[in-house]
């Protein structure tokens, strides 16, 4: 059995796990700057918590590596529908920080399902989408992929958890576009979004329209179909004031706060000032462990999980943050790479799935630390205290691993 799995570790791309384990290791002691000074039991604090959840997270990581693919795709619909069924569970309980998002294990921790759903919902994306590739090319086929996403981002979005509801939905483009989709079929599927973000600005709405006009055009859809299409899109963007009016108001906030910071210094723009402070402060080389003013006085909120980037700016400088960009960006297009080679429709699918949920929490967590998007809680892999997130990252890692190597051998 040991002899079996260095075997098979060998043949996979040990990078992956290298840079994961480095990563964490950042994370750790990160979160041990953050905790010096503070007082509690070991489960109270983060450094302890995620370092207890790195034993299961690597155990897990073991075993998903040794799981044959075939059995991964044979059985991954049931999976989905326990899933389904997870993500349902919080509701039954009490609110946690005025959400339903985790589960009441019994534990000094809860159970986060939503962080399992993303990478379940990519393999059972995956397998639809390799048993039906040669039907991709018909518009139609793409609607049981797109309501297999909508279900479990619909029930997350009403946890409320938008980021994760976000990043269930994300990879669905990049694995239509992988097996064989039209690209005008995803445009199709990415208007409706655009004509209602873009409607808040004439001119951005204007030229919106045009760049409408001349894909139809181009596309030379039947003209029903194209008049449908072009009128329905501007009628949703005709809808933006109603649709802004049911968001909520602190997410109205975030949103006004981005462009405009000044509005609302001391509440929706705070956490984005502070970061921005404190990734400025820490220069190029950092004021060194520990000695982050704005993360020990408390200035920089959520400091352990969405805004650990802006301690390691602080205390470690620009270039540690530089460092971590580029892991992550070897990270990432090493397993696109890997989805590219592989001859497996499905292996590849699901890499294509797996890297595209690694990039949207790195950009997101990134450009939310510097105010390039508004606030929104995606913690940054391996990194960022979570031990549900921690345990869901290396599973990912896993499988991107395992799917890469040739099935043949295994």
């Amino acid at each position: 059995m040991i002899q079996l799995f260095f075997q098979k570790f060998k043949e996979s791309s040990i990078s992956l796990i290298v840079i994961a384990l480095f990563l964490t290791g950042v994370g750790l002691i990160t979160l041990k700057s953050i905790n010096t000074g503070q007082e509690g039991t070991l489960f109270q604090l983060s450094f302890f918590k995620e370092l207890f959840f790195l034993i299961p997270a690597l155990v897990a990581f073991i075993i998903v590596f040794f799981i044959p693919r075939h059995t991964i795709h044979r059985f991954i619909y049931g999976f989905y529908g326990f899933m389904i069924i997870l993500i349902l569970l919080p509701f039954l309980g009490n609110e946690i920080a005025s959400t339903y998002r985790w589960i009441d294990i019994g534990l000094p921790f809860g159970f986060q399902p939503s962080e399992f759903a993303k990478w379940i919902m990519v393999i059972a994306l995956a397998r639809y989408l390799s048993d039906h590739n040669l039907e991709m090319n018909h518009y139609s086929a793409s609607i049981i992929p797109i309501i297999m996403v909508i279900i479990p981002a619909g029930i997350v979005l009403n946890q409320p958890d938008l980021g994760s509801a976000i990043i269930i939905l994300v990879p669905l483009l990049p694995m239509l576009y992988w097996v064989g989709a039209r690209p005008f079929h995803l445009f199709l599927m990415m208007a409706p979004m655009i004509s209602i973000l873009t409607a808040f600005h004439w001119i951005s709405f204007a030229i919106w329209a045009i760049i409408m006009i001349y894909v139809i055009y181009k596309a030379k859809p039947n003209l029903v179909f194209s008049i449908s299409t072009f009128f329905g899109n501007i009628f949703l963007g005709l809808l933006s004031p109603v649709l802004w009016g049911m968001l909520k108001e602190y997410q109205q906030k975030r949103i006004l706060t981005l462009f405009n910071p000044e509005i609302d210094p001391l509440g929706a723009a705070y956490q984005i000032i502070q970061s921005k402070t404190a990734i400025g402060a820490g220069g190029l080389f950092g004021k060194g462990w520990g000695q982050g003013t704005q993360t020990h006085l408390k200035f920089l909120p959520v400091q352990e999980s969405d805004f650990i980037i802006s301690v390691i700016g602080e205390e470690f400088g620009f270039i540690a943050i530089f460092i971590l960009i580029t892991l992550f960006s070897i990270f990432i297009i090493r397993t696109l790479r890997l989805a590219y080679n592989v001859d497996d429709r499905f292996s590849s699918l699901v890499l294509v799935g797996l890297g595209t949920i690694f990039t949207a929490h790195v950009f997101v967590n990134f450009a939310m630390t510097v105010g390039m998007i508004p606030v929104k809680g995606l913690p940054l892999p391996f990194v960022s205290y979570g031990g549900s997130f921690l345990l869901s990252s290396y599973i990912m890692v896993a499988l991107i691993m395992n799917l890469s190597i040739d099935p043949k051998d295994y």
